[in-house]
C-alpha cells in the first residue's frame, strides 16, 4: 500500500483565471485547525524530518515544486509536489522530508490540529522506537 495518498482538487474558475477551494471535510478529509506556509526556502536547503504522534496534514505547492519524502518505517516514498490542484494526505505517524525547493515554492501545509510541540517526534530513531512500540511494524 502507497504512503502517497493524492487529493485532487478541482480548478474553477472562467475565462479571467482559476481559482481552486480547500474546504474542511469536503476537499480536506478532516476540520482545519492550522494553516501555514513554507516559502523563500534557501537552495539546498532541506525541511521537515519529523513526525507527528496525532497530527493529519495536507500539502500543497500553490507555485513552484519540491520532493517530498514520507517513510513510515517499513517503506519509503517520494513524490514531487508541482500543482495547486494536487495535494498530498500525510497521516499521523508518517516521517516527512522536504527537499529540492525551487526558488519559487510556496508549500501550503493544513493541519489537523493546533502547533503543540509535544507531538512532533524529530528524531527518525524515536519514531522507529514508537512505531514498534504502537506494533506498527
Amino acid at each position: 500500500m502507497s504512503l502517497i495518498k493524492w487529493i485532487e482538487f478541482p480548478p474553477l474558475g472562467d475565462d479571467r483565471g482559476s481559482l481552486v477551494a480547500l474546504e474542511s471535510q469536503q476537499s480536506i478529509p478532516f476540520d482545519l485547525k492550522r494553516v501555514y506556509c513554507i516559502f523563500g526556502t534557501k537552495e539546498g536547503v532541506s525541511r521537515g524530518f519529523h513526525a507527528h504522534k496525532q497530527l493529519k496534514q495536507v500539502a500543497v505547492c500553490v507555485t513552484g515544486r519540491c520532493r517530498m519524502v514520507l517513510d513510515d518505517g517499513r517503506q519509503r516514498e517520494e513524490i514531487w509536489l508541482d500543482l495547486a490542484t494536487k495535494g498530498i494526505l500525510i497521516e499521523d505517524m508518517v516521517w516527512r522530508e522536504m527537499h529540492d525547493f525551487s526558488e519559487d515554492c510556496v508549500l501550503l501545509v493544513l493541519a489537523s490540529e493546533h502547533y503543540d510541540e509535544s507531538d512532533y517526534i524529530r528524531s527518525y530513531n524515536d519514531f522507529i522506537v514508537q512505531i514498534e512500540k504502537k506494533g506498527l511494524l
